[in-house]
């Protein structure tokens, strides 16, 4: 059995984060596996979990109602998927779909939010951690909103 606890601190979003706070992220965790075309969540779902991908990739995709679709960001190893879970009302503002066999650590969010709330400073290491990623995601959006409208019609892959 693997030692999750030693995964999440290896992980890239928490290396180097305090051993006491990896601790506490660890009794959260479970290894997780999504086949190639599973969504690991869809929009408006609760947001329940978030992952830490070890391997493999993972679309994160916006609907349109008249073209399908439209890829915002291909996400993979060291990287992680789902923000919403952080902020209520707790449901997912977009699908993620795995592009190939997919292994993550899913933490759930029920437990993690109870940390944070019973330990400011780990709450605010992860916000840290959370807020860059935030904006990458928002960046990610706009340059893909600018090509949806630029070429409308057009269905291009995820901007890096």
């Amino acid at each position: 059995m693997e030692n999750l606890e030693q995964v999440v601190k290896e992980h890239a979003f928490f290396r180097g984060l305090d051993p006491r706070f990896v601790a506490l992220l660890g009794d959260c965790a479970a290894d997780v596996r999504f086949d190639a075309g599973a969504f690991l969540f869809r929009e408006g779902d609760p947001a329940n979990h978030f992952y830490l991908v070890r391997e493999g990739r993972v679309a994160l995709e916006m609907a349109s109602p008249h073209a399908g679709p439209h890829r915002i960001q291909t996400l993979g190893a060291g990287e992680i998927v789902g923000l919403s879970w952080f902020v209520a009302p707790y449901r997912w503002a977009y699908d993620a779909r795995a592009l190939e066999p997919t292994r993550a650590v899913a933490l759930d969010a029920l437990c993690l939010r109870g940390k944070l709330d019973e330990d400011p400073a780990l709450g605010y290491a992860v916000l840290q951690r959370f807020v860059p990623v935030l904006i990458e995601r928002l960046q990610a959006t706009r340059l893909q909103m600018i090509d949806v409208y630029a070429n409308p019609g057009a269905k291009k892959g995820a901007r890096r």
